[in-house]
C-alpha cells in the first residue's frame, strides 16, 4: 500500500454514504453521481458529484496527519533561521473551512481558483465543494515547453497572493492547475499573517523548486527576477535546504543557490 493511503486512512463506507446523502439533500437531487478520485494526496478523501462538483471529505485522522506534517514543517521553518509560520488545525471541520475562506480570498484578489461553494461538517467529517474544473491539468503533468511558457505568469499570481498580504504555504506542481489555458492555485494552507516576508520566501523556494528540474535554474531564476526584488531573493535562497527535504520537491538546490546569488547581485547592481 502507498503511504499516502496508509497514512489518510479509509473512511467507513456508511459515513461516506451519509455524506452523499446530505450533499443530495442539500443540492435538492434524489440521485446523484459519485466519482471517487486516486488523489495523491495525505489529507482528503476526494470525489466529483454530477460531474459538477468537487468534494473533499476529512477525517479525523487526515487532520491528525495535517497537525504532524505542520509540526515538521515548523521545525524546518525553524531549521532555516525563521519561526515557524504554518498554522495548524485540530478539527476536520476547521480544516476545510480554512480551506473554502482561503479559495474566496484567493478569488476576490483576482487569483484563479476553483469557485468554493460551502463547507461543512457530516458526522465528524469535514466537507469541502468545490466548483469542478473538468478539463484541468496539472503544472506536474504539462509539457516543459509549457512550463516555460508559464513560469513568469507563476510568478505574477504568487506576486498578486503576497502583494495582498497572503500566501501559498503548500506550493508544488499537483496545486498548480491549467485550465482552459489558465493556471489556477488549489489547497492553499494557512500561514501567519503577520509573517509576510518569511512566507513569501518560502513559497518563492516552493516555486523555484517546481520549475528548476523542467526548465533550469537559469530560467526558472530569471523569471523570478522578473517580479521579485533581489532582497527577495535572498531570502528564498535560505528556504532551500528545508524545500528540499519535502518529499514532493526534487530539484537541484546548489545550482539554484547560484542562480539566485548571481540574479540578486545583478538586481542590486543595476
Amino acid at each position: 500500500m502507498d503511504i499516502r493511503q496508509l497514512a489518510r486512512g479509509s473512511i467507513e463506507w456508511d459515513r461516506i454514504e451519509r455524506v452523499v446523502r446530505t450533499l443530495a439533500e442539500r443540492y435538492d437531487r434524489e440521485v446523484v453521481r459519485v466519482e471517487f478520485l486516486e488523489a495523491d494526496n495525505w489529507l482528503s478523501t476526494p470525489c466529483v458529484i454530477d460531474e459538477e462538483f468537487f468534494v473533499k471529505i476529512v477525517s479525523r485522522q487526515n487532520a491528525l496527519v495535517h497537525a504532524l506534517l505542520t509540526a515538521g514543517r515548523n521545525v524546518g521553518a525553524v531549521s532555516s533561521g525563521s519561526g515557524g509560520f504554518f498554522d495548524r488545525f485540530d478539527t476536520p471541520l476547521e480544516m476545510v473551512e480554512h480551506e473554502y475562506e482561503a479559495t474566496v480570498r484567493m478569488r476576490e484578489i483576482g487569483l484563479n481558483a476553483p469557485k468554493p461553494i460551502e463547507a461543512f461538517e457530516v458526522n465528524g467529517l469535514g466537507v469541502l465543494v468545490l466548483e469542478y474544473l473538468p478539463a484541468f491539468e496539472t503544472l506536474e503533468s504539462v509539457s516543459d515547453a509549457t512550463v516555460s511558457g508559464l513560469a513568469l505568469e507563476l510568478f505574477e499570481m504568487l506576486e498578486t497572493l503576497h502583494g495582498h498580504g497572503l500566501a501559498h504555504g503548500d506550493l508544488r506542481a499537483e496545486n498548480i492547475l491549467l485550465c482552459e489555458d489558465e493556471l489556477y492555485f488549489i489547497d492553499a494552507t494557512s500561514v501567519h499573517e503577520d509573517r509576510v516576508p518569511e512566507t513569501t520566501a518560502y513559497d518563492l523556494a516552493c516555486a523555484l523548486a517546481v520549475l528548476e528540474p523542467r526548465i533550469g535554474a537559469q530560467a526558472a531564476v530569471g523569471a523570478a527576477a522578473s517580479v521579485y526584488t533581489p532582497d527577495e531573493l535572498l531570502s528564498a535562497r535560505g528556504f532551500l535546504d528545508f524545500v528540499r527535504l519535502r518529499p514532493d520537491h526534487e530539484f537541484d538546490s546548489t545550482t539554484l543557490r547560484s542562480e539566485l546569488e548571481k540574479a540578486a547581485d545583478l538586481g542590486q547592481r543595476r
